[in-house]
């Protein structure tokens, strides 16, 4: 698959086990943001090019424990011409989640996490790493952002439909109170296949809502990025 062509940058994914797709596109344009962010699992960078876009004074930290991902997505925010907001490291989250200098750092934490627990693995090693809850399970992420987060941060994750009551119950666990649901559907009239989840650590009114892919909600949501 070659590149993706955005508004304000382009995606090359060549390197990349996991090419833009739906579920990035859609939490980079609807999770929230402040000054300082943190994208866990960036892959290409895709995620963190749009929220430096959707929030033009943040500083952003990009992390991911594949090397090549880490290459390539160097290489999309240098193509971006944004070196000077967004720094990419080859870092796994639950190290900065152990690591007191990135404790109360972060206004957000964005990912969109490897999903698939006790399933079949993909022959391709570095794309079942991409999308199995091997290298990073609901817990450990949930563990991570809770240190990681200012006390008026938000996590954002976006999660296919089975898994959600997993993602839910182990932000609880840790302490994160439910923030917004987004219920997104592939066609009007069917049962959603994928929900983006925002938490806080405090208690919180949590709004939900719904979209489908291609519809009003939806093109509002991606206007500034899909040409």
């Amino acid at each position: 698959m070659g590149n993706f062509s955005f508004k304000q940058f382009t995606i090359e994914q060549d390197l990349c086990a996991m090419k833009v797709g739906t579920d990035g596109v859609l939490l980079g344009a609807w999770a929230a943001g402040g000054d300082r962010l943190l994208d866990v699992g960036t892959g290409t960078g895709v995620i963190a090019l749009m929220m430096a876009q959707r929030y033009p004074e943040a500083h952003i930290t990009a992390i991911d424990v594949d090397e090549k991902a880490v290459r390539q997505a160097v290489e999309n925010v240098a193509r971006a011409g944004r070196e000077d907001r967004i720094e990419v490291m080859r870092l796994a989250v639950q190290a900065m989640g152990y690591d007191d200098d990135y404790h109360g750092v972060f206004d957000a934490v964005v990912s969109n996490p490897p999903f698939f627990v006790d399933a079949l693995k993909a022959p391709d090693d570095r794309r079942s790493m991409a999308r199995h809850a091997d290298t990073l399970t609901y817990a450990e992420l949930m563990e991570a952002a809770w240190h990681l987060l200012t006390d008026e941060g938000v996590l954002s994750v976006v999660v296919p439909f089975d898994y959600v009551q997993k993602m839910e119950d182990e932000a609880t666990f840790r302490g994160f109170f439910l923030r917004r649901v987004c219920a997104v559907c592939t066609k009007a009239g069917e049962p959603a296949r994928r929900y983006l989840l925002a938490f806080r650590k405090r208690p919180c009114r949590c709004q939900r809502s719904e979209m489908t892919i291609g519809d009003e909600t939806y093109r509002l949501l991606t206007k500034d990025f899909y040409l």
